[in-house]
């Protein structure tokens, strides 16, 4: 299947609670880190929630 890498760009100082949830259930702590996870709808929905403060790449 497919894989998409999730990089955190900007903080989240001043962001909603609910897109702090978001960045954290994606397991990104720190600006700069990168995750691999699997390209789910579930995975997919949680990145777009936060698009504004990530990068979405697809690798295989």
């Amino acid at each position: 299947m497919a894989q998409i890498k999730i990089t955190l760009v900007k903080g989240l100082v001043n962001q909603k609670p609910n897109q702090r949830a978001s960045v954290q259930t994606l397991g990104l702590r720190k600006i700069g880190q990168s995750v691999v996870r699997e390209d789910t709808p579930a995975n997919r929905g949680l990145a777009n929630a936060v698009r504004h403060l990530v990068t979405i790449e697809e690798t295989d």
